[in-house]
């Protein structure tokens, strides 16, 4: 198979697309494939670290005000589909494949124009505007989420395969799950939750977490902080000089730049503190952990709290607003919740039943008949 696949922007875009493209090599090693991206997004430090090549045209995301730069960024987007049309006609594939995201417009109407098949990914709950526009252009629509299916009405083909993550259910020993503990300094017999922000930052509950480890609020559970490493020494520096805290010495406590283990990590704790990417909350549902979820204010269509909504519906779930966070409703209500251990694990049970099994396999074999439909 001969595919591209525009990605470009955020890893919740990139990262996808790389794992449908190595499952496609997985199925058919001689395949040949190739991203189409922009020179400015993450994919240009994501996709190098792979074996794909990445091809660039001159696109632009937009904003809905009426301002000169904006009319600059459309006119440059949709004649970036010249630029699109000239990769395919050179790279002649039999299929292009968009995850999302402004990339996936100029691509993926190049792709139309050129009678090749185009099959869209969307992750999320609420879809974005480049998968709404060319929807009904698709193929095929392969979703993350059931509830993205009635915000499609113009789709030809909906299929829900969820989204490739890393993170999976695993089976940690008892002895494994000891050095996972001491090398955290972490304790056995107390309730762990875990925080971390994701890629566009988490301001907001890096200020509430400050405040109640400051505070040492934390008396009935455990803190394993991913801070990220831009505002790891910024926080570091805000214990010590505000609160004569050492960032690696505050009981109950362990905060580190990044998770490299995160999948270990997720599947040994007793509940989750995130934002709620479609990528994270795939990943909470294959774990089948318990979680709060604080989604990003800021996200394209307010997507990250629809996603959130899809976790909550069913019991899995609480959600906090980002402009209704503060140290105390964080505390109170991750009290609330770690002193029911019971209704902990009922949560968690209740997560895992919206994950979706072969994930990468369902997309590969949906892709396989759009080739085969051309």
């Amino acid at each position: 198979m001969k595919a591209i696949i525009a990605a470009a922007g955020t890893g919740g875009h990139i990262n996808p697309g790389i794992a449908i493209a190595n499952e496609i090599k997985k199925q058919e090693p001689n395949s040949e494939i190739i991203f189409i991206g922009t020179n400015r997004g993450l994919e240009n430090d994501l996709v190098p670290r792979t074996e794909y090549a990445l091809e660039m045209i001159n696109a632009y995301g937009f904003d809905r005000t009426l301002s000169l730069e904006n009319f600059k960024k459309i006119y440059q987007t949709f004649h970036s589909i010249k630029e699109a049309k000239k990769i395919i006609d050179k790279f002649k594939p039999d299929v292009v494949i968009g995850t999302g995201g402004y990339i996936c417009v100029p691509v993926g109407l190049a792709a139309k124009k050129k009678k090749i098949p185009l099959v869209l990914h969307e992750s999320n709950a609420f879809p974005g505007v480049a998968v709404k526009i060319l929807s009904g252009k698709a193929n095929k629509v392969l979703l993350g989420f059931e509830d993205a299916k009635p915000r499609l009405p113009k789709a030809k083909e909906l299929v829900v395969t969820g989204t490739p993550t890393k993170v999976k259910k695993v089976t940690i020993s008892q002895n494994r799950k000891q050095e996972l503990l001491t090398q955290n300094g972490l304790k056995a017999n107390m309730p762990i939750v875990l925080f971390f922000g994701g890629s566009q930052g988490a301001q907001s509950i890096n200020q509430s977490l400050i405040e109640i480890i400051s505070k040492k609020q934390n008396q009935n559970y455990q803190i394993m902080w991913a801070a990220g490493p831009a505002q790891y020494e910024e926080i570091a520096k805000t214990l010590k000089e505000s609160h004569h805290m050492e960032i690696d010495k505050i009981p109950n406590v362990k905060i580190v730049p990044y998770i490299y283990n995160m999948e270990e990590m997720m599947n040994i704790v007793d509940l989750v503190v995130c934002r709620s990417g479609a990528m994270t909350i795939t990943e909470i549902t294959n774990v089948g952990k318990p979680a709060i979820f604080i989604p990003f204010p800021f996200a394209t269509e307010n997507h990250q709290e629809y996603n959130a909504r899809v976790l909550e519906k069913v019991g899995a779930a609480k959600i906090i607003l980002d402009k209704n966070l503060n140290a105390q409703i964080l505390n109170e209500t991750i009290e609330n919740m770690v002193r029911n251990q019971n209704n902990l694990k009922e949560m968690g049970k209740k997560a895992n039943k919206l994950a979706i099994e072969q994930v990468e396999q369902k997309i590969y074999q949906e892709i396989k008949k759009a080739v085969r439909q051309k």
